[in-house]
């Protein structure tokens, strides 16, 4: 009865579209309507028609279409527009498009009666919804490519720049190699020197014995034997001696080549440390999280790393970075300023954790300070000064002029007493008022009261508290300085050799890909007194590192050169120690950027109240920060006097 599928040349008239129009459909014949409104929808419009399709129609249905002797009221529901397009059709044809349940039926349908601007309604519609599939099909193909490209182009950064970390570890290891041979080879180059000086004089005793024994033939035999044996161990000396030497010298100029190759990777190496920092500050609030990888603190922003990376910034000429943190705080500071909080979510700004101490709080006037007098921008001074009248309001409650750790707390903290020295040191030096002089006064008397008041533990932590902390001899040197701790008594050669017989530590470090290495640093205390064993904090380490070069001018500037030789070599080696802690950052934001964890290992013990942070790749700002610190000679404890010379 039905033509199945054949109407091809029929349909090529429609426009297909890929939605459907949803069409109410009644049956009329000659004098009235045969049929109830039915649901039917196209895909398919012209100019002159549709193609209607219905699902499942009834026999009587089929029938009266079938005849073709009536005609349909339509109303098309066109998207987008209202009200929907009342038309007057007749049946073209009819064709079965589905055997099997449900039954569906296409009918050809041409326009009788329709107003033009239905019609031209349904037409620009259905070209409208042609066009804008293929238009975001287009655009979801370009966005696919584009996010390929970008998903390429991240894979690539992230492999060159983990080249860069593993060939950076690959040399250091190299020359710490060629350094080891060469300090064998120098040994053995004394040790054959020796002996040959001592077969020389004993051939020179026998030359002499055998001038004096002429007469006796026996004994001149023997003495001519002895010079004979004398003379084939000086050759078998001197030939082992030039082999020594030649190795020497070949080992000589390849750790020439690697110290130069070491230079050039580092500086690129702390090219990508400012470049991690840099993408890891929140453009709304312009804070930074302090731990990347660690998902107990994942938002978390530390005052003391905001401080750290700002000055970070101005290290590398980033001024507009370093603002946006200081910015933040300004704008936090307004009102009744009583310090800031420990910490702030990155992304919102809004109190992480709701603890008030005063090291923290002055290490962002630290930062505020060194860049005012590196740029000569004053918009910040006020809110350094609003920190040190909150300090000053807290000293004033000691009568012994120290600092607590907090309004609410009873204990002293040494270390954040010689934050507050050099804190308000900078601050007599750039503003020369007299409060500053006699707040820093203060502090150092309670320093030589409560710190620095033993031989067998030189400085203690805190107030009656003798246990030993790495930070408070790295920056006992950093904050007073060497002329000023000798002024006080306290020897800082003796600060520095305490701190390496008591806190350096040698243990095996697992870099990300797997590789075990040794790695010399410093624990962030005495590692004996801990169970977990030994512990390298970078950011410590580091410290102990900027102290060394710190020690290395002074003595340069006493013209005691192998003072200063010796203290130089010892920052260089630390710093190469520190250089194998560089990882690449484990998150998608960090591209696979340099960084440096917070220690060695995860979630232990400091022995100062506090765990290291979760997760075995734990990008730390301030291993991150510090390490670029000592690499760069910047010491954030005390200002520049170049640049305060020149105001």
């Amino acid at each position: 009865m039905f033509r199945k599928k054949s109407l091809s040349e029929e349909r090529r008239q429609y426009l297909r579209l890929n939605s459907v129009f949803p069409v109410e459909f009644q049956i009329l014949g000659v004098d009235s309507p045969v049929s109830v409104w039915k649901q039917g929808f196209t895909s398919n419009v012209s100019a002159g028609g549709i193609c209607l399709t219905i699902n499942n129609p009834e026999e009587e249905i089929i029938k009266l279409l079938s005849e073709k002797q009536v005609k349909l009221a339509l109303q098309i529901n066109i998207p987008l527009t209202q009200p929907a397009a009342s038309v007057l059709a007749n049946i073209a044809w009819l064709a079965k498009t589905k055997d099997t349940p449900p039954y569906q039926y296409a009918v050809g349908l041409k326009y009788e009666r329709i107003e033009k601007k239905d019609l031209q309604r349904i037409m620009a519609t259905a070209h409208w919804v042609r066009n804008s599939f293929r238009v975001a099909t287009g655009i979801i193909a370009v966005l696919f490519l584009l996010a390929c490209a970008v998903f390429v182009h991240n894979l690539k950064l992230r492999l060159e720049n983990r080249r860069l970390v593993e060939s950076f570890i690959n040399t250091l290891q190299k020359e710490a190699r060629a350094r080891d041979e060469l300090i064998v080879l120098k040994s053995k180059r004394t040790k054959l020197e020796g002996q040959l000086s001592a077969n020389q004089d004993k051939a020179r005793q026998l030359e002499g014995l055998l001038s004096a024994a002429q007469a006796n033939s026996e004994q001149l035999t023997q003495l001519k034997n002895e010079l004979a044996a004398l003379s084939q161990g000086k050759q078998d000396l001197q030939g082992r001696l030039g082999n020594v030497a030649s190795r020497e010298e070949i080992i000589s100029r390849e750790l020439s080549l690697l110290q130069s190759e070491k230079a050039v990777l580092t500086e690129a190496n702390l090219a990508k440390m400012f470049s991690w920092l840099k993408t890891h500050q929140n453009h709304s609030t312009g804070l930074l999280l302090s731990f990347e990888g660690d998902p107990a603190v994942r938002d978390w922003a530390f005052i003391y790393d905001q401080s750290l990376a700002a000055q970070a910034f101005l290290l590398s000429g980033d001024f507009e970075s370093a603002k946006k943190i200081f910015s933040f705080f300004f704008r936090l500071a307004r009102g009744n300023f009583s310090g800031f909080y420990n910490a702030y979510y990155a992304s919102t700004g809004d109190v992480a954790e709701y603890t008030l101490h005063c090291g923290p709080n002055i290490w962002m006037g630290l930062a505020i300070l060194q860049y005012g007098n590196l740029t000569g921008d004053a918009q910040y001074l006020s809110l350094a000064e609003r920190i040190a009248a909150w300090l000053i309001s807290i000293q004033e409650q000691d009568p012994e002029g120290g600092l607590r750790g907090g309004p609410r707390t009873a204990w002293f903290s040494t270390e954040h007493n010689l934050d507050g020295y050099a804190f308000f040191d900078m601050l007599y030096k750039i503003t020369g008022n007299k409060k500053y002089d006699t707040a820093r006064f203060k502090i150092l008397s309670w320093l030589k009261t409560h710190a620095y008041t033993g031989k067998e533990v030189p400085i203690k932590r805190g107030k009656g508290d003798s246990t030993i902390a790495t930070d408070t001899y790295a920056w006992s040197i950093a904050a007073l300085g060497p002329e000023k701790l000798k002024e006080i008594n306290m020897n800082p050669d003796e600060i520095i050799k305490f701190a390496e017989d008591n806190c350096l530590v040698t243990v095996n470090f697992v870099r990300p890909n797997g590789e075990a290495i040794k790695v010399k640093g410093f624990d962030f205390a005495k590692a004996s007194n801990i169970a977990r064993g030994g512990v390298i904090s970078s950011e410590w380490t580091a410290q102990m590192a900027m102290s060394f070069k710190i020690m290395a001018d002074f003595y340069l500037r006493k013209k005691d050169f192998p003072g200063a030789k010796y203290y130089q070599n010892k920052a260089n080696q630390y710093l190469g120690e520190l250089s194998k802690l560089i990882i690449n950052s484990p998150s998608s934001t960090g591209q696979g950027e340099g960084c440096l964890p917070y220690a060695t290992a995860a979630d232990v013990d400091t022995g100062h109240g506090w765990r290291t942070p979760h997760g075995d790749r734990t990008g730390s700002v301030a291993g991150t920060a510090y390490t670029i610190f000592a690499q760069k000679n910047y010491n954030p404890l005390m200002l520049s006097e170049a640049v305060i010379n020149e105001k």
